[in-house]
C-alpha cells in the first residue's frame, strides 16, 4: 500500500491523467487494482510503434504542426532507446504503459507531448498494441513449430523402418514404424501452424483511429496508420474495434491446441522412458534425478510440458469467461486480457523449445520396440487380410478364423508367426505355407503401402517431403 506521500503523488498523477472531472485522487487500493503497468509494460515496443505511426499521420494530415510531430517522434525514439537499455519504470500512479510513455515524453518535450494523444483514445491504443504484440508472438510460435516439426521429420527419416507397436486403447494393435509414429506429430504441428497463421491473418486489421468507441471528428487517415504498422487495413466498425478481443481468444485457442499436441507427445516419452517399456533413454540434459533414490532418471521436462498444457487451457477458459457477458464497447474487465496471453505465450514457447531439444537428443531402443511389437498377436489382422486376399474368404469369416488362431497361439504360449502350419490348417484347411510370409512384424509394416500407411518406403518419402516443405510453411 502507498504511504501518505505516495498517495498524494498518486492523486496528482491521477488528476493529470483524468483532467478536471476529478478533484480527489483514487484510494490506494483503487490505484493498485486499476494499474496495469506491472504487466502491460511488456507492450512498450508496440506502444511506441503505434505512437510513431499515429504522430506521423497527424503531422501529414495537418492535424498537428509538422515541427511538433517531428519533435514528438524524436522524443519517442529516445524513450525507445532508454527502455531498451534500462527497462520500463513501473509507477502505478501512471496506470499503464500508455501513460508511462506519454509522461516520459512530457518530461522531454513539455506541453507539446500532449499533442500526441489527439484523435485517439487509450481504448483504440491498447487494442492496437495488443494486436501488434499477439502478431509478434504468433510469428515467434510459427518459427518454433517449424523447428520442432523439422526435428521430428529428421528423426522419422532416421527411423523410417524401425518397428514398434501401434496401439488402440493402449493395447498392442498392429505393428507400425517409429518414423510413422513421429510423422503423426508432424501432421499435428502442421495443423497448429495453420491455425496460428489463420489467426494472424484475421487479427491483422488496425483499430487505431477508432478513438474511444465512436470514431473521431479529426480528418485522420486510418489507412495510412494501418499500412505503417504492417496491417492489411483498418477495422471497419469503431465499436467493435475497441471491444473486440476475439483475436486474443483465438490466439489462446490456437495455443491450447498446440499445447495439447505437445502434451500427448510428452506423455508418450514419459511412458516410453519407464522401465516396463524401456523404449527410450532420456538424455542427461533433459532429465533429473531423485533426492533419495540414486537410480532414478526422471522425465521432468516432458512432465512439465504436459503440465503446461493444462495451464494454457485454463488461461484460454479464463479469458473466454471474462469476455462472455460484456456489453459494447470497452469495459475495464478487458484489462485482464493481457496476462493470460502473456503467460500462455511464455509457457508455449518454453514447451516448444523443450520438446525440440528433447526429441533431437532422445535415444531410441529399437530392439525393445521390436520385441513389444511382436507381442500381443499384433499381426492377427495380417492373417485375416491374407485369408481374404489369397483364399477369397469373406472378411467376417476370416476374422473368426483368425480369432481361433490367436486362441491357439495363446494356448501354445507362442506368437502367430511361430504356429506350425498343421495347427493353422486344423483351424481352416484353406491356409497354406504362404501365410508365414505375412505374419512377421516386418512383413506386416511393409505391406501397409496405402497412402498414409506405415510401410517404410511410405514413411521415408513422407519424412523427406516434410523436410522439404517445412521451411516453406
Amino acid at each position: 500500500m502507498a504511504g501518505s506521500g505516495e498517495k498524494d503523488d498518486a492523486q496528482a498523477g491521477a488528476n493529470a491523467l483524468w483532467g478536471g472531472r476529478f478533484e480527489g485522487g483514487p484510494a490506494a487500493v483503487m490505484a493498485e487494482i486499476n494499474a496495469s503497468i506491472p504487466f502491460d509494460k511488456r507492450l512498450w515496443r508496440q506502444d511506441i510503434r503505434g505512437s510513431l505511426a499515429h504522430v506521423q499521420m497527424l503531422g501529414a494530415r495537418g492535424i498537428i504542426d509538422q515541427t511538433a510531430a517531428g519533435r514528438i517522434a524524436e522524443g519517442l525514439r529516445q524513450i525507445e532507446g532508454d527502455y531498451d537499455a534500462n527497462g520500463v519504470p513501473v509507477d502505478i500512479a501512471l496506470e499503464d504503459i500508455h501513460m508511462t510513455v506519454e509522461t516520459a515524453l512530457a518530461g522531454r518535450l513539455g506541453p507539446d507531448a500532449g499533442r500526441l494523444h489527439t484523435a485517439r483514445s487509450r481504448n483504440d491504443q491498447v487494442a492496437t498494441d495488443v494486436r501488434l504484440w499477439v502478431r509478434d508472438a504468433i510469428d515467434g510460435h510459427l518459427a518454433a513449430i517449424r523447428a520442432l516439426a523439422g526435428v521430428l521429420a529428421r528423426r522419422a527419416e532416421e527411423h523410417h523402418a524401425t518397428v514398434m507397436p501401434g496401439f488402440t486403447h493402449l493395447q498392442v494393435a498392429q505393428p507400425v514404424t517409429l518414423g510413422h509414429h513421429l510423422m503423426a506429430y508432424v501432421e499435428m504441428l502442421k495443423r497448429d501452424f495453420g491455425r496460428f497463421r489463420d489467426a494472424r491473418a484475421r487479427l491483422n486489421q488496425c483499430p487505431l483511429g477508432s478513438a474511444a468507441l465512436a470514431g473521431t471528428g479529426f480528418p485522420v487517415d486510418r489507412a495510412a496508420t494501418a499500412q505503417a504498422l504492417g496491417f492489411d487495413g483498418p477495422t471497419d466498425n469503431s465499436l467493435d474495434s475497441v471491444s473486440d478481443r476475439d483475436f486474443a481468444i483465438e490466439y489462446l485457442t490456437s495455443a491450447t491446441q498446440c499445447a495439447l499436441h505437445l502434451s500427448r507427445l510428452a506423455e508418450e516419452v514419459i511412458l516410453w522412458a519407464s522401465q516396463p517399456f524401456g523404449w527410450v533413454k532420456l538424455p542427461d540434459q533433459w532429465s533429473t534425478g531423485s533426492s533419495i533414490m540414486p537410480q532414478k532418471r526422471n522425465p521432468d521436462a516432458a512432465e512439465l510440458v504436459r503440465g503446461h498444457s493444462g495451464r494454457i487451457l485454463g488461461l484460454m477458459t479464463g479469458l473466454m469467461v471474462t469476455m462472455k457477458g460484456l456489453p459494447l464497447a470497452y469495459s475495464k474487465d478487458m484489462q485482464d486480457d493481457k496476462e493470460p496471453v502473456f503467460e500462455a505465450h511464455d509457457l508455449l514457447e518454453l514447451s516448444l523449445a523443450a520438446m525440440a531439444g528433447m526429441m533431437e537428443t532422445l535415444g531410441f531402443v529399437p530392439g525393445r520396440m521390436r520385441a513389444s511389437a511382436a507381442s500381443g498377436y499384433s499381426t492377427a489382422t495380417d492373417l485375416a487380410d491374407w485369408l481374404v486376399r489369397e483364399a477369397s474368404v469373406p472378411f467376417r469369416e476370416a476374422h473368426h478364423i483368425t480369432g481361433r488362431a490367436v486362441k491357439a497361439a495363446e494356448d501354445a504360449g507362442t506368437g502367430l508367426d511361430a504356429l506350425p502350419l498343421e495347427t493353422l490348417q486344423a483351424i481352416d484347411p484353406r491356409i497354406d505355407a504362404r501365410v508365414h510370409s505375412v505374419l512377421s512384424v516386418e512383413a506386416s509394416v511393409s505391406s501397409r503401402t496405402s497412402h498414409g500407411g506405415t510401410a517404410p518406403a511410405n514413411v521415408l518419402a513422407a519424412a523427406r517431403k516434410a523436410l522439404a516443405e517445412i521451411p516453406q510453411w
